[in-house]
């Protein structure tokens, strides 16, 4: 009897994955076999299946919920990529010098992150000009290394982006008025209508970030219509 093939590379796993869809073998609605006995099937990581996994979900052709499972999606259709930058580089971009101030650093808890969490309040500025006020929780049992930085230097948005990795997110969009402090620090007046983001970060199924990002008045975002 013949050992069953071994698959690398994620890019493999993906292919073989479209074609059990394409073939019907896994049809629309299924719910496809789990991370775990993916991986021993195809004598790979588990990491490797998750983003061959999470790559077509991307594409809109799997459905993913955490506790839920994956099942190959009814109706496949073109998705909304909402591109969430580095702060830093979205100000540059707009042609504007990019400042940063740290506000509050301590430790604590969050009801969305396990064990302690690290809270870090910031300002980020344009022309030296309020942008983004930027609330943010880091899980201490997840990313201990958070603990030995100071982010005095480095925003917590650009830190995670170069030493922490993700598979997933959780975004709410939200327009709001802005509460007494928040319009302090944004330079506005209290009430005002003010975009607010609100991001969970997860690695598999472990929380890393949560984030609120409460932007200047006027602010907008530009989303980008992709086929599937």
């Amino acid at each position: 009897m013949s050992a069953a093939p071994q698959f690398t590379g994620w890019q493999a796993i993906q292919a073989e994955v479209l074609r059990r869809i394409h073939a019907r073998e896994w049809p629309p609605g299924q719910t496809i076999p789990g991370e775990v006995a993916l991986a021993q099937e195809f004598g790979c990581a588990r990491a490797t299946v998750n983003r061959a996994l999470q790559a077509l979900a991307e594409a809109g052709v799997l459905e993913r919920r955490r506790k839920a499972g994956t099942r190959v999606a009814l109706h496949p259709v073109s998705k909304a990529t909402v591109t969430i930058p580095l702060i830093r580089q979205e100000i540059e971009e707009r042609g504007a010098a990019y400042g940063y101030r740290l506000l509050r650093r301590q430790e604590g808890t969050h009801a969305m992150l396990t064990g302690p969490a690290l809270h870090v309040t910031a300002l980020h500025f344009a022309d030296d000009t309020p942008f983004v006020l930027e609330a943010r929780h880091i899980s201490l049992s997840v990313i201990p290394q958070a603990r030995n930085e100071t982010f005095h230097e480095i925003s917590a948005n650009e830190w995670l982006l170069r030493n922490a990795s993700y598979t997933s997110g959780d975004i709410t969009f939200s327009a709001q008025a802005a509460s007494a402090e928040v319009a302090q620090h944004l330079g506005a007046e209290t009430g005002a209508p003010i975009f607010v983001m609100d991001r969970m970060t997860w690695d598999g199924e472990a929380a890393i970030t949560a984030v609120r990002l409460s932007y200047v008045p006027g602010y907008r975002i530009r989303t980008v219509i992709g086929g599937s």
